[in-house]
């Protein structure tokens, strides 16, 4: 089995809650590219994340958690900067963020960076998130994307806070069709779909990306699963229905469910195979949800063969 490269953005979460009776922030590692590199590896994958990290005591915190996760640390770099923050706060399972830190310490990896060997040598490569609106980082993720030839995956994961200024939603979507036209797979969200393209149906959103060039595109539906386009036609796959605690890093978990069966079993025999994968990633993303915590909560190929047996 090779290995996986996930390029993207680590950072600290500071989640809202209360100790004692007054509010205080809870520290969780965070990153939607780090949960993905996490949940890759939780599920038996071998996989690299690659990044920058800051320079102080929070950045040592990330890359413990990572060596212990199981994650390589080969092609990340320590740049001069404080490690970004992410304040979370909840109105229900689903967080809304806002963002810390300027210049941002995950978005200063830049091209001449990058390790080439690493990235053109895996199986999978994963790019995507807010690292693609720091214009260094989307110039590794570019180089990245034109080294790799294995197979390309894509998740857009979009932050609307991050989203300042009047072209920056038309520069983002410009950069989501430019990778997803080469991308073996995109995952999306739901959000992601409504706020890259107001007023399509996901439906048509799944049509789009794959009329641009991708092989197979996964929409995730929250609670109602998922919407699958491979084949000519659009697939719904169900999720299991559960109490949703906090769906922080439900849909990288699904990601990380399926890069991980790519690197385990290669390509699916045709779009029935890609149901079936996408239907064990929504078990894999309920198991998720049924625990508080994002990368912490990412689990074992036992652990959802436990939770969901049969």
């Amino acid at each position: 089995m090779g290995h996986a490269v996930v390029l993207g953005e680590a950072l600290v979460d500071l989640l809202d809650t209360e100790y004692d009776g007054a509010p205080v922030y809870r520290q969780a590692i965070g990153g939607g590219p780090l949960n993905v590199a996490v949940g890759v590896a939780r599920l038996g994958g071998t996989v690299q994340f690659v990044g920058s990290l800051g320079d102080d005591v929070l950045a040592g915190r990330i890359r413990a958690f990572l060596t212990g996760a199981g994650v390589g640390l080969a092609g990340a770099v320590t740049v001069a900067a404080p490690t970004a923050l992410a304040v979370a706060t909840f109105s229900g399972p689903e967080p809304d963020f806002r963002f810390y830190g300027e210049p941002p310490s995950y978005g200063l990896l830049d091209a001449d960076q990058l390790d080439a060997e690493l990235v053109s040598g895996a199986e999978v490569l994963y790019c995507g998130s807010i690292v693609l609106l720091c214009p260094a980082t989307l110039a590794a993720a570019r180089r990245a994307w034109s080294l790799h030839t294995g197979r390309r995956v894509f998740d857009p994961n979009v932050r609307p806070r991050l989203l300042t200024g009047p072209t920056a939603l038309a520069d983002l979507r410009a950069v989501v069709a430019e990778f997803a036209a080469s991308a073996h797979l995109v995952k999306l969200s739901t959000a992601d779909a409504e706020l890259l393209y107001p007023d399509q149906p996901v439906e048509s959103v799944a049509a789009y990306l794959r009329e641009l060039g991708a092989e197979t595109v996964v929409v995730t539906l929250g609670a109602d699963g998922a919407l699958v386009a491979s084949g000519p036609e659009l697939v719904r796959v169900p999720a299991p229905k559960i109490e949703a605690v906090d769906a922080t890093g439900a849909g990288d978990s699904v990601m990380a469910a399926l890069m991980a069966d790519l690197l385990a079993d290669g390509e699916p025999a045709g779009p029935d195979g890609w149901v079936d994968r996408v239907a064990f990633a929504l078990r894999v993303a309920a198991t998720v949800c049924e625990s508080p915590g994002g990368a912490t909560a990412m689990p074992t190929r036992a652990q959802v063969q436990a939770r969901f047996p049969g």
